[in-house]
């Protein structure tokens, strides 16, 4: 657990006292002040994470210290406690930059509460600063982030096989980086100077295919008024990606064979073979294997392509990745929506490595995307994430097996109010209940939080 420093600026000494035990307990190393200006040499000497500020001290006045540490101290979380008769005055240092504030005569449990949210802020902040450096460190690949182990694995194949002029067969699902996975081959090898062309092979009948890979001549066909280069042959000397290569034609896949054999094509309508020097990249979510044998793909065409085979693996397979590819996406939409979201709550975190992305790194940047725009504030919470991610993130069978409904009922209200950090109208949004139901529960199975 990080040791933060806590200060208290308090003259009433058995105030003080009694704010320390609650402090330490919350893991802060604390230090106490009488007055402010000992605090302030004390803070430009060793600066404090955490101070609790009281806005009538004997030499200066509490709002001076805020300011002083507003200006010079990032990211401190301060707290001004002040009486009844002031509370306007701690209502205005909120809105210059305290984190809250507290009024005496004020209970022990509401020193712990704030404590307790002073360290989430900071951990969190702490956190996020390692995501921000890691993310500003040179990148293993171009456009690529992570650094599981799985990643690694594939930056170094992506390395060895971008020197070798060789075909390559991506086995990946959609939204994993096929093509970015492709280009990087291609910008890391011999042919980065010359063209890299993509063609998605799904969806499109043959006589497009043909007409979008090899060009046709003038006349070919009707509508056919000019001479059209196709892709390969605009690709001579480069790459070509061909992405769902498990969807293409049987008779397609006859001529794309011919061209990695002999190395030509004829446009459609020509006669005259043009000779190419192209490498091929293909990728497909489809067990070509299984295909074969179901007389979808041809053998011939697979091991053509499959010279060196590489898999990318889905986002569940990586999910130390996800805080980091969050991050990553947040800096993207703070600009482009002109937003300053600068954290995701421990909460939403927790829901986002645990969801299993069907779309993979594409979905966790939607799901981003969606929370940027939707932001209120300079913090993504649960509130600000889609509610079939929230119902599925907060399903009541994890892994628990055969649980009788009340245990299955009490483990599921008990761990949505755990992650909404007992907030009860948010528990109530997710578990879609009234709010005098969920108390109801709350006093059934005895959830209240401990003190």
């Amino acid at each position: 657990m990080t040791e933060f420093r806590a200060a208290v600026i308090d003259d009433e000494a058995q105030t003080a006292k009694h704010v320390v035990r609650i402090l330490e307990k919350s893991g802060f190393e604390t230090e106490v002040f009488a007055a402010g200006h000992p605090f302030l040499a004390r803070m430009v000497e060793k600066p404090f994470d955490f101070v609790l500020i009281d806005l009538k001290l004997p030499d200066m006045d509490g709002m001076e210290i805020l300011d002083f540490i507003m200006k010079g101290f990032e990211d401190v979380e301060a707290v001004i406690v002040t009486g009844h008769g002031t509370i306007p005055s701690a209502v205005k240092a909120t809105s210059k930059g305290a984190a809250n504030y507290l009024v005496k005569p004020f209970r022990l449990q509401d020193v712990r509460s704030v404590a307790n949210e002073a360290r989430g802020k900071l951990e969190l902040k702490e956190k996020n600063r390692h995501l921000q450096a890691a993310l500003e460190e040179a990148p293993p690949l171009k456009d690529f982030i992570g650094n599981s182990q799985s990643m690694l694995d594939v930056f170094a194949m992506i390395r060895k096989i971008a020197q070798v002029n060789c075909n390559v067969l991506l086995q990946a699902d959609t939204g994993t980086g096929k093509e970015r996975a492709a280009r990087a081959i291609h910008e890391l090898s011999p042919r980065r100077n010359k063209t890299f062309v993509s063609f998605n092979c799904g969806g499109f009948a043959e006589e497009l295919i043909s007409s979008e890979l090899f060009g046709h001549e003038k006349g070919a066909f009707t509508g056919a008024s000019a001479t059209k280069i196709g892709l390969l042959e605009s690709a001579d000397g480069g790459t070509v990606f061909l992405d769902e290569i498990g969807e293409m034609p049987l008779n397609m896949q006859v001529k794309l064979l011919h061209v990695l054999q002999e190395r030509q094509i004829l446009r459609v309508g020509g006669t005259r073979p043009i000779t190419l020097d192209i490498r091929v990249i293909a990728a497909t979510n489809r067990d070509l294997q299984q295909a074969m044998a179901d007389g979808e793909f041809r053998e011939d065409l697979y091991y053509r392509l499959n010279v060196v085979k590489l898999y990318l693996p889905r986002l569940a397979e990586r999910r130390e990745d996800i805080p980091l590819l969050a991050m990553h996406f947040l800096k993207c939409f703070n600009t482009r929506f002109g937003k300053f979201v600068y954290d995701i709550s421990p909460q939403a975190m927790e829901v986002l490595k645990h969801y299993n992305y069907p779309g993979n790194v594409r979905e966790l940047e939607n799901i981003i995307q969606r929370a940027v725009a939707l932001a209120e504030g300079d913090t993504l919470g649960l509130k600000e994430l889609p509610p079939d991610l929230l119902n599925l993130a907060f399903s009541p069978f994890g892994g628990a097996g055969m649980l009788p409904l009340e245990e299955v009922e009490r483990r599921h209200i008990q761990r949505v109010l755990e992650a909404t950090d007992f907030n009860k109208h948010l528990a109530c949004h997710i578990l879609g209940v009234p709010r005098t139901t969920l108390w109801r529960r709350i006093k059934k199975y005895d959830l209240e939080p401990e003190d």
